[in-house]
């Protein structure tokens, strides 16, 4: 007959198991540690950001403000002159829009604006070194943008447009030749504007057309390092540079 008989083991080998006990245990806690403080890390840096992002906002309030009281500054002296171009806006046949037109309704006295181009007369950079207030509609009198304040009823003039490349391409060619202090009409075929792409409240295909009025380009107003640091490293993107 067979007995079986109790397993033990030995020190080395309880020795062994206590070891790797110890070490589970060791890791576990670790692994927990490691959890706790990167969560406390995380709620730290959630903290930290909401503060930027408060004092963010109340460097910008304080920005906006002056932005705005420039705004009405220019309001004063342009408004009367821009305003009765809003009765210009009419229908038009879509379907004759063709190739940009442009129409000097006044012509300026300041600088005129020039593309550079190279050698064989392409164009290398276009001329941005102008503010402008604008009214830009539809072939159905839609006005889908303008620097009223009120599409229909304008009682004043919201900033101006800066120079910006970034224009569509019916714009910048529309506005080469122009004088500071010039106005313009300019109308612009679909494929010169947003093409086959809708664009807010504007259907795809869609010419346009602009009342421009160009005018200097207004000082631009003091950002303070905190503001400019805060605006890249929260939002990537530079107060100064986008007055």
């Amino acid at each position: 007959m067979i007995v079986n008989e109790e397993r033990k083991t030995t020190p080395k080998q309880r020795i062994v198991i206590a070891l790797i006990a110890l070490f589970l245990l060791g890791s576990t806690f670790a692994l927990y540690a490691g959890i706790v403080l990167s969560y406390k890390n995380q709620e730290t840096q959630n903290e930290i950001s909401e503060e930027k992002q408060t004092r963010f906002s109340e460097l910008y309030a304080e920005f906006q403000a002056r932005r705005d009281e420039q705004a009405k500054e220019l309001s004063g002296k342009y408004f009367d002159t821009f305003k009765k171009y809003r009765q210009n806006v009419k229908a038009y046949n879509a379907a004759a829009v063709n190739t940009l037109a442009t129409q000097d309704l006044v012509t300026g006295t300041g600088r005129t604006i020039s593309s550079k181009a190279d050698d064989d007369g392409n164009v290398t950079s276009y001329d941005t070194d102008y503010a402008a207030y604008y009214i830009g509609w539809l072939s159905d009198e839609t006005i889908f943008d303008s620097s009223f304040d009120s599409n229909d009823n304008p009682a004043a003039l919201k900033s101006p447009l800066r120079g910006t490349s970034s224009m569509i391409q019916g714009w910048l060619e529309g506005i080469e030749g122009m004088k500071i202090g010039g106005i313009r009409e300019i109308t612009i075929p679909s494929v010169l504007g947003y093409g086959e792409n809708e664009q807010g409240s504007i259907p795809a295909n869609s010419p346009l057309k602009f009342i421009v009025m160009l005018v200097e380009k207004p000082a631009a107003l003091e950002v303070s390092d905190e503001l400019e640091q805060l605006g890249q490293e929260l939002y990537g993107t530079s107060i100064r540079d986008n007055q």
